[in-house]
């Protein structure tokens, strides 16, 4: 069985990690186990100058992974950037993928739209658009959620992707994330 992804997509500054940060304690206090995809189209580093991690990468290594009793960290050189579903293909032991950004990919999408911040939606018909968090309410088609309804988006993903069965024993759902800002 392949896991469900939703792309959270919109236009920069929409509130697209304000809404993920939201719907992450939904799922999570329903039972299920979330995974979370950022694109970053301008790169990233993860690993700081002068720490050991940094120095293996430093040194040549193709894989750097650092392991505590809390968490696991794996850093990946690559020769060009993956695909959505490539990425998708490396995480296992979830039952939802929520990717902000890839606003071009084939995924079902959710869009922020934010009318003080831009004219118009990004998404249209054949974009493969399930819903829409916005301050306003056009007809567009898909169901429209306020930018806050973190529970009602929630519901509908779980009615469209997950069958309502969360899986039992998972353990309660962990901090909110911060803002991107």
């Amino acid at each position: 069985m392949s896991i469900p992804i939703v792309s959270v997509v919109g236009k920069s500054d929409s509130g697209k990690t304000t809404l993920i940060c939201g719907l992450i304690p939904e799922l999570k206090k329903r039972g299920y186990r979330v995974a979370t995809i950022k694109h970053d189209i301008h790169g990233f580093d993860m690993d700081r100058p002068g720490k050991d991690t940094w120095k293996h990468s430093e040194a040549g290594a193709d894989i750097v992974v650092i392991s505590s009793p809390g968490k696991v960290a794996m850093i990946e050189k690559v020769a060009a950037e993956l695909t959505l579903d490539q990425v998708i293909a490396r995480i296992e032991g979830v039952d939802i993928i929520i990717s902000e950004g890839y606003k071009r990919n084939n995924k079902p999408k959710l869009e922020v739209f934010r009318s003080s911040v831009h004219d118009a939606p990004l998404c249209g018909a054949g974009d493969n658009l399930f819903a829409l968090a916005s301050d306003v309410k056009p007809d567009i088609g898909v169901p429209v959620f306020d930018l806050n309804d973190y529970s009602g988006i929630a519901d509908l993903i779980v009615e469209l992707f997950l069958s309502g069965a969360p899986p039992a024993g998972l353990p309660p759902a962990g901090p909110r994330c911060q803002n991107e800002r």
